[in-house]
């Protein structure tokens, strides 16, 4: 994983500036996003830590359960995990590393022979699902596999 660094055995640093027009940016310095009376009481700040460790937890388990069920799992997994990065900078590292992956693989759905590709791969498996129904009805004719009888 990329920590912001190009060399090796370099780690990404918080940054004490910040702009004004860089607070809502993603680029914001690393480390909690606590209120600062908060950060000022150390059992307080771990207090909070915690609670906010076992929510986002809370959350992220409950996106593991939606994998397998209905539910948008993927999307509540990554909204534990920004419950995570307003407390944590390993949270933090994950969510901006997942957000350029993800720029990255849409980038590349967008170009043309990426794109030229994937609608090929559509047809080629619409018209063989189209056949393998063609012959399904050829064999069986339009007949569903259950009997269901007349109410």
């Amino acid at each position: 994983m990329n920590t912001g660094s190009n060399r090796p055995g370099e780690v990404a640093v918080a940054s004490d500036e910040t702009r004004s027009d860089e607070v809502h940016s993603e680029h914001r310095g690393l480390g909690s996003r606590a209120p600062e009376f908060v950060k000022a009481r150390r059992m307080l700040h771990l207090s909070w830590q915690v609670g906010v460790f076992v929510i986002g937890l809370a959350v992220v388990a409950a996106g593991v359960i939606m994998l397998p069920l209905p539910g948008p799992g993927w999307v509540v997994i990554f909204g534990g995990m920004a419950i995570w990065a307003t407390e944590f900078v390993w949270a933090q590292l994950v969510l901006r590393w997942t957000k350029r992956k993800v720029t990255e693989a849409a980038q590349r759905a967008l170009d043309p022979k990426v794109r030229r590709r994937n609608i090929i791969l559509t047809s080629v498996g619409l018209v063989i699902v189209a056949v393998l129904v063609g012959i399904y009805v050829w064999k069986f004719g339009f007949v569903m596999p259950w009997k269901i009888e007349d109410q």
